[in-house]
């Protein structure tokens, strides 16, 4: 009996390019419009093709939303590991969370807004278990370094850990409901000024 013909060896695969266009073009709109609100259907308009077509590179609207929070935060934590695994001191390693930071804004701006409109319903599904490991992990980080500044004195000694964590941690990543990647200043720089703000505040003077 003869072969039956592989279909599969006609078929394109589609290119990362323009699946990574894809998820752009999803994030961007589940942004601006939440995920809920936002179908398939106006993805696809969005990226300028048919319903159907979105379909050959996805299969629902939940793994492009899966896959855009899970390579933002992969990339952020590459990130916040190395500044982690550096043994810098407890400001500059406050220094270097920020920066990274700003960087991840810069390149995940659409993501990081989606993450702060629904990780806390997200986190209740299976599939987005990790949002959750991801902030206990996030948390641990940034108040682990506080404290170790306040032990080490470089920061004071009647600073409220949490109140200090929280006002930074939202000082920074509000920046995403304004940012532009490609406006007058670079992530670098106005990570810098956020950074003369804050710090000049809580460190210790000598």
């Amino acid at each position: 009996m003869p072969n039956q013909p592989n279909k599969k060896k006609n078929q394109v695969t589609p290119s990362p390019a323009r699946r990574r266009e894809l998820l752009d073009t999803a994030a961007e709109v589940f942004a601006a419009q939440g995920y809920n609100a936002t179908t398939v259907r106006k993805i696809a308009d969005e990226a300028g093709m048919l319903a159907g077509s979105l379909y050959y590179h996805f299969d629902s609207k939940e793994s492009m939303l899966d896959e855009i929070l899970s390579t933002f935060l992969d990339e952020l934590w590459q990130g916040y590991d190395s500044v982690l695994a550096a043994g810098l001191g407890p400001r500059e390693t406050i220094e270097a969370l920020v920066i990274e930071s700003f960087r991840e804004i810069d390149r995940h701006r659409a993501a990081v807004a989606i993450y702060q409109k629904e990780s806390r319903h997200l986190a209740a599904q299976p599939r987005f278990h990790y949002l959750t490991d991801s902030q206990q992990k996030f948390e641990k980080a940034w108040l682990g370094t506080l404290e170790r500044g306040v032990r080490e004195q470089a920061f004071r000694a009647d600073l409220d850990i949490r109140l200090t964590y929280r006002f930074v941690r939202d000082t920074v990543w509000v920046a995403a409901s304004w940012y532009r990647p490609g406006g007058q200043h670079s992530p670098d720089e106005i990570a810098r000024q956020y950074l003369s703000m804050v710090l000049d505040g809580i460190a210790v003077r000598r």
